[in-house]
């Protein structure tokens, strides 16, 4: 059987025998033997691209954004043109980086005036102003302080007092009464109260009172009862006492005199603790007493947190122990009555890191110095 013949020459015979119509080979189907080998072209290939074709799923093409960008760099023969990374700077002719050090004058030029190291004042500053700089801040912002906190530390009353004291006219500097407390001074120089000068204040002092029931923790009292200051040793500086005791209330009085002192050791905000041993008449559980913790509003008025416990008890008389930071006006008694139990006698025992101990009623113990100093840093 001769063989069919095409442009190209004689075409051989399928391997299987098979023939298409007219004598041509037969595609295979997809399920055939061949199936995997794609047909031949009888077309020319070309080298050249197609330009409708698509570039292939996941592939990304990137055009030019301009003339200048995709013309390749210029260089030696032969040698590649640089490529950029994805993320990296173009080239400039700057450095990267650049030091701060400005650039060493040429040599012979006149070098500007002034010390090696020394900088360069601002733009209109004066002398004065660039040496107020560089003695530093605060002296610009500690001008004084006002004149109620200076004759508080200095002993002489406590803020309050000295405000009510210049309302009185009682104060005068240089001869001129005050009559604001607003007063900013540096110094106590000049300062008078009651016509008598003040001196400088002194190192802060700290004496512990067992005050004794019967006595009234104030200077002097309108109706002629006893106060502190009727018991105290009369070599005694000029003290203030911190906080008040009841009149029947007895137990640890701390004497200072610093003002200053006796505001940060009253002030609920330094958690200075209170310590008190109330002995109570009536029925009450730990439970109750347990509840204080969160703290306690009684008529309108909010107390803080009250760490309380239960001592002891002997027969419908129980001790309890109450600790807290407040120290409002008869706070204990009112929590205490609140909870229905009756107050026959209440004894501070314990204020800060200072205690009661074994003294003796009416007895004054002071405080070292150094043991002072180390408490008033825990309240800074």
């Amino acid at each position: 059987m001769a063989n069919a013949t095409g442009p190209r020459g004689p075409r051989r015979p399928p391997r299987n025998g098979a023939t298409g119509p007219a004598g041509g080979r037969r595609r295979p189907s997809a399920d055939g033997p061949d199936a995997r080998k794609p047909a031949r072209s009888d077309k020319p290939r070309s080298d050249k691209p197609r330009s409708d074709a698509r570039p292939p799923a996941g592939s990304e093409t990137r055009r030019p954004a301009d003339k200048a960008e995709a013309r390749p760099a210029t260089g030696k023969p032969g040698q590649r043109p640089a490529t950029r990374k994805p993320g990296a700077r173009p080239a400039t002719d700057k450095p990267a980086f650049s030091s701060s050090r400005p650039a060493r004058p040429p040599r012979g030029a006149a070098r500007p005036a002034g010390k090696p190291g020394e900088r360069k004042p601002r733009d209109g500053a004066s002398e004065g102003d660039r040496a107020e700089t560089r003695t530093g801040d605060h002296k610009a912002d500690h001008k004084g302080d006002r004149i109620a906190k200076l004759l508080a530390r200095a002993g002489i009353a406590s803020r309050r007092d000295i405000e009510r004291m210049i309302g009185e006219g009682r104060i005068a500097l240089d001869g001129t009464v005050l009559t604001t407390p607003a007063t900013i001074l540096t110094s106590l120089r000049g300062v008078t109260v009651d016509g008598n000068p003040v001196q400088e204040p002194t190192p802060a002092r700290l004496f512990l009172f067992h005050k004794p029931t019967g006595l009234l923790t104030t200077a002097k009292d309108p109706a002629g009862r006893p106060t502190i200051y009727d018991r105290l040793p009369k070599d005694l500086p000029r003290v203030m006492p911190v906080g008040r005791l009841d009149l029947n209330t007895e137990g640890l009085l701390l004497l200072t005199t610093d003002g200053e002192l006796k505001r940060q050791l009253e002030l609920p905000a330094t958690g200075v603790e209170r310590t008190y041993r109330a002995r109570v008449f009536g029925e009450v559980s730990q439970a109750q007493l347990e509840d204080l913790i969160e703290g306690v509003q009684i008529e309108g008025m909010r107390y803080g947190r009250i760490d309380a416990n239960l001592e002891r008890r002997t027969g419908r008389n129980q001790w309890v122990e109450m600790t807290l930071t407040e120290g409002k006006n008869r706070e204990v008694r009112r929590v205490l009555e609140h909870l229905g139990l009756r107050v026959s006698r209440l004894i501070r025992t314990r204020y800060g890191p200072f205690v009661l101990g074994d003294s003796q009623p009416g007895e004054v113990v002071e405080v070292r110095r150094v043991d002072l100093v180390k408490f008033r840093k825990t309240l800074d």
